[in-house]
């Protein structure tokens, strides 16, 4: 984790205090309900609870332990044994250190993916205000990066807030599939403590029942949950990918804020670069590097192994904060936005016309002209208006065999621009609602 694209609530989720008091937490609920089942005094389980919710978990205590016993539960459970007194060997009861380990981490990767759902609703309430207020904004479509027809600029940022509706879906399903307990024991059996007691700490710690743990909850979950995070990290950069194109000089229909003050480049004064969704981009290259492991973590061997685990103590914090900070970087840029419209309709009035030679395709075709000769006549003419010489409108009335099929004025009005905005209400419904 690198603090510089970390923010506080994420991070705090992957402190070891934050660990260690959830570790803690586990190990106590299911010393009541050992209780409750006879298996422990009450007594001993109210002690558990008192002297461990008092205790101040020493971190650097637990690692000089941990260098001893080369194991981190044991090295907690040492620690904590020194608060709670004889009744310490009550913990643990029947339990294995996956017990702890892997719904510890369904209970962090759960609250990363809270944080994560309220960034993207963050994200979502900056996207639907700007397209709300350049719903009917001209600009122009572009398809292989050439300019293609008329949209507008609301429609694009429309576009992107459904994108994200579905990444916060995604995040929900992802966060509702990793949320399991497993308290099973050894090899997942139960032989040492009742099913009752995991069904306990699960309901106490928000979790669902992992049917069968195996000794450890399978992996297949957490693949599934990091390939969400990568999904959400791709649409990320495709919306960082196109502010950051708007912005180049040649285009410069959008930027993002440059604050006072601010520096563009060491070298040259004049520079305003996309340095915020640069970085969204590098960000979301990382954050999709963490799926590839998490996949090849689902094969362990046989009832379990570790190699899941060191690759866990990375991804775990990294993608979640590395994403976290990301999306509420590109909420900021989205709700600061520079648009300049006049911009778009000069880009869009660029091409001299060209953006409406399929009108005139599709009204040739209804004149009766062939589909072949109404491409090859429309064509014809655009060249000319890409090589300089004339508008496409220009030359399309002074073509014969188009005005054969079509008048002046039917021509002209094949060029209105409001034409294509006719159905952007339409879409604002689907996306928006009524």
């Amino acid at each position: 984790m690198i603090p510089r694209y970390a923010r506080p609530e994420m991070t705090a989720i992957w402190s070891p205090e934050t660990k260690f008091r959830i570790w803690f937490e586990i190990e106590a609920y299911a010393a009541d309900a050992l209780a409750e089942l006879g298996v422990i005094p009450k007594e001993s389980a109210r002690i558990i609870w008192e002297k461990g919710s008092a205790a101040k978990f020493d971190v650097d205590a637990i690692d000089a332990i941990e260098r001893e016993v080369k194991h981190d539960v044991i090295a907690f459970l040492t620690h904590l044994g020194e608060f709670i007194g004889p009744e310490a060997r009550f913990v643990h009861q029947g339990m294995t250190s996956s017990d702890v380990l892997d719904t510890c981490l369904s209970v962090q990767l759960k609250r990363a993916a809270d944080i994560l759902i309220a960034d993207v609703d963050a994200l979502l309430a900056a996207l639907k205000k700007r397209a709300f207020e350049y719903k009917l904004t001209p600009t122009i479509g572009r398809s292989h990066g050439i300019h293609a027809e008329p949209t507008t600029f609301g429609v694009k940022l429309a576009g992107y807030y459904a994108e994200f509706v579905r990444a916060r879906a995604r995040l929900v399903t992802a966060r509702d599939e990793i949320a399991t307990c497993a308290i099973s024991g050894a090899i997942g059996t139960f032989a040492n403590i009742n099913p009752y007691v995991e069904e306990h700490v699960a309901k106490k710690m928000g979790l669902a029942v992992e049917p069968v743990s195996t000794q450890v909850i399978p992996r297949d979950r957490h693949a599934a949950f990091f390939a969400a995070l990568g999904v959400v990290a791709s649409s990320l950069e495709r919306l960082a990918t196109e502010i950051r194109h708007l912005q180049r000089t040649e285009v410069l229909e959008a930027e993002e804020y440059f604050s006072p003050g601010q520096k563009g480049s060491s070298a040259m004064p004049h520079k305003r670069n996309p340095v915020l969704t640069e970085n969204v981009t590098g960000l979301a290259r990382m954050v999709r590097s963490f799926a590839m492991p998490a996949m090849e973590n689902v094969a362990l061997w046989h009832e379990r192994d570790i190699s899941h685990s060191s690759v866990e103590r990375y991804i775990g914090p990294d993608a979640t904060i590395t994403l976290d900070f990301a999306i509420m970087r590109m909420a900021g840029v989205v709700e600061k936005l520079v648009v300049y419209p006049k911009r778009m309709m000069e880009n869009l009035d660029r091409t001299q016309g060209l953006v409406h030679s399929q009108r005139v395709l599709l009204a040739l075709t209804q004149k009766g002209v062939s589909r072949e000769d109404s491409y090859r006549l429309v064509q014809k003419n655009a060249m000319r208006t890409w090589n300089g010489e004339g508008a496409l409108l220009d030359l399309l009335k002074s073509d014969p065999e188009v005005t054969k099929a079509l008048s002046s004025k039917e021509l002209e009005a094949l060029f209105d621009l409001d034409y294509h905005f006719k159905h952007v209400d339409t879409i604002f419904k689907r996306v928006f609602g009524a």
